[in-house]
Order: C-alpha cells, then structure tokens, then sequence
C-alpha cells in the first residue's frame, strides 16, 4: 500500500483476450461501506473493481445528509469518473447519467461497473470468480461483500454469514488493542480486526452497507491479502492499522481528537495501546488531552509493555509526571542519553509537537504531550505486539 504496503507495483492488464477482467480486489455494493471499501482499496495501491447492482451509489442522491467523510468520498469518485471519461473520449456529462454502465480501463487501479448483475459466483483457486450478465467474467483474489448474500450462500452451501460484530469500547478485556475501526455512535464502539475476519472463509470479507468505517477497514485488510498474495486470516495487524491511520481514520474513537488535531496520530497510537485510557461518559469516549498525566494510570500499562518500566518505576515512587521525569523514563526504558534526549524535546516541543505550553521541565504534562513523547520515544504501537485478544507479546 502507498505508506507501508509497497514501493512500487507493476501495471497488470486487467481484461484478457476471453474477456474476463482480473482485479485484486472485487467490492460488492452500492452503499457508503461499499465506496469506503473500494476507494480505500484503490488507495492502498492494489487493483480494484466496485460492481454495483443498481445504477450508481445510492448515497449520491442524498449526499447532503451524509457525513463530511462519505461526501469526501463521492466527490473524489465523482472527479475520478470525470477523469477517467476524459480520457476515455467521453464528455463528463454522461457521468452521472444512465448512459454509464461500466468503466473499465487495463491502466488504472479503480474500475467502477455500474448496474451490471452477476450471474453465478464461485471459487476460483484461492479467489473468486463471477459469470456477469453481459457475457464477461471477472476473476478476483479477494471479495469484499456489501450486498445480499443469497447467490453466494448457495454458492458456498452454506446457510448463512455472520455480519461483522462491533465491540462496546471497554477496557476490561484488551481486545481493543487489535482495532481497524473507531465508531463514534451511540456509545464509542470498534471494530477489531478479528471481528472482520470469517472463520473457515479464505479471502472473504462481509460487511453490512451503511458505515463508512467498517467499508474503509475492509478495503485495507482486503489490499493487505491482495498485494502480498496470501489469505485473509493472515493478515498483519499492525501493518493495516498502520495503514488506515495513514488514511486517516480513527481506530479509537475519540470524541475530542479530531483529524486536523496536530497530535492526532499519536494519541491515537497510544490510545490504541491502553497506556493512556479514555474517559467514557455520555455515551462517548473522551480523551482529555489536557488533563494532567497521573503515576497511577501510567505505571501497571507501561510495566506491562516493558519489562525495564518496571524497574524505573519501582527505583520511582510515586513521583509527578513531569517532564524531567518523562525524559528520565523514556531514557532509561529505551536505552537513550537523558542529556540528548532534552536537548532534542526542547528543539521539537513547539516547533515539531506544536505544543502551546513552554519547555519547562518542571511542568506536569499532559495526556496531549505525555502521548507524544512516549509515541516518539518508546514507538509501544510500532514496535510492541499483541496477540489476537490483544494481550502484550514481549
């Protein structure tokens, strides 16, 4: 994927002589989910097809009643078309017009086929292949499903699927480590990465049409199997999760830490690791970026990620969490010059961090800054692993 995934790829020529079109990932669908899956896909850099059953989305005539990240995504499939009809010698007026049935072009990563049945489907190797209408085929590594599972129920001899579970977010169990999806609705929920995957069902992804979330989750765990050629179950965590916060979406679902927050990426690294918990209230998860760090909340997560934490915790008895302490701790528990170490804080704190406070290290910091330092310094969500239950392997 553009970030993490992958440095270069090669163009593959997507329709055959037989004219079966060959993607890597298929996305099935024509709501919010299925845009997000596709689109998020299409930019983690592998080839994609969206073939809906309808014409078009169905969110694009009632755009103005979406969210500002689902109307972000029409506009950018909206410019795409544009393009892609421009090029194709087509006028940019036949895009949101019946007269566009599908749009296949051999160099381009994103295929959208609009209002074009599938006939049959079925396995294929380790993939999937369709039997369309129109008399084509098409052939895919991986499935994402946002549609009605019938035809593939029967395809499978199963009897059903099991739509994808979200959790309540809790910190009683550590599932919520291994979240792809932070989900702000009536209560904060995610979506873990495990909750995503079907059992017994190899490169297969089924998830229910309405959340933008859960569509752009799939459409990176899909890219993942896809560009590195192996099965769903499979999947690396950290390098989806990774990805998606490269895209910008939120794995935990803050309430007070927006995108455009300059710090967004690392209170959200260390949000996901529990070194620092949010505050659930209302029916939403807060993070208090502001808040003054406390010993006692820090103390046992950062024991449990590192073994020397429990040292220097141990050689410090409840002490104030300023900043000579921090520098103190992040030194020691990773091997660094503590003199170096200010020298660069110091350097950074305004200029780099955008910290409206002042370089004091006799300051208590707060949850904002404290997240920063120990996701620069100690990198817990980078270089730290968790199981599938999300319990720490050290």
């Amino acid at each position: 994927m553009k970030k993490l995934f992958f440095v270069f790829a090669f163009l593959i020529p997507l329709i055959t002589r037989a004219q079966t079109i060959k993607t890597d990932v298929l996305v099935i669908g024509n709501g919010d989910a299925a845009l997000a899956a596709g689109m998020q896909s299409y930019k983690s850099g592998v080839r994609t097809v969206i073939l809906t059953q309808v014409q078009g989305f169905t969110g694009q005539k009632s755009g103005s009643t979406k969210s500002a990240e689902v109307q972000k995504l029409y506009k950018n499939l909206t410019i795409w078309e544009a393009k892609k009809l421009a090029q194709l010698g087509e006028t940019t007026s036949k895009v949101k017009g019946k007269e566009v049935k599908k749009m296949i072009d051999s160099t381009t990563y994103l295929n959208v086929i609009h209002n074009v049945q599938y006939t049959e489907i079925s396995r294929s190797g380790n993939g999937w292949e369709l039997k369309l209408a129109n008399g084509q085929s098409l052939k895919s590594k991986i499935l994402v499903l946002v549609d009605d599972p019938t035809k593939l129920l029967s395809a499978l001899k199963i009897k059903t699927l099991a739509s994808v579970e979200t959790e309540i977010l809790s910190y009683n169990k550590n599932l919520y480590r291994t979240t792809v999806a932070g989900i702000s609705a009536s209560e904060p929920r995610y979506l873990s990465l495990y909750n995503l995957l079907i059992p017994n069902q190899e490169n297969l992804l089924f998830i229910p049409p309405g959340n933008i979330e859960l569509g752009q989750a799939a459409g990176a765990t899909a890219a993942y199997a896809a560009f590195f050629e192996t099965k769903t179950s499979l999947s690396n965590l950290k390098r989806i999760q990774g990805e998606l916060l490269s895209y910008k979406l939120a794995l935990m679902p803050f309430e007070d830490i927006k995108a455009v927050d300059s710090n967004w990426l690392a209170i959200q690294k260390i949000g996901v690791t529990g070194i620092l918990k949010a505050e659930i209230k209302g029916g939403k998860a807060y993070f208090n970026p502001e808040v003054k760090v406390t010993y006692d909340e820090i103390k046992q997560p950062l024991k449990d990620y590192y073994y020397k934490a429990q040292i220097w915790f141990d050689d410090h008895q409840n002490i104030p969490i300023n900043l000579e302490n921090t520098i103190s701790l992040v030194s020691y528990v990773g091997n660094k010059s503590a003199e170096a170490t200010k020298t660069e804080l110091q350097k950074k704190w305004n200029k780099s961090y955008k910290f409206s406070s002042k370089y004091d290290l006799n300051k208590n910091l707060t949850r904002r800054e404290f997240s920063v330092i120990i996701n620069e310094y100690l990198k817990p969500f980078d270089d730290v692993n968790v199981d599938k239950t999300g319990r720490v392997i050290r």
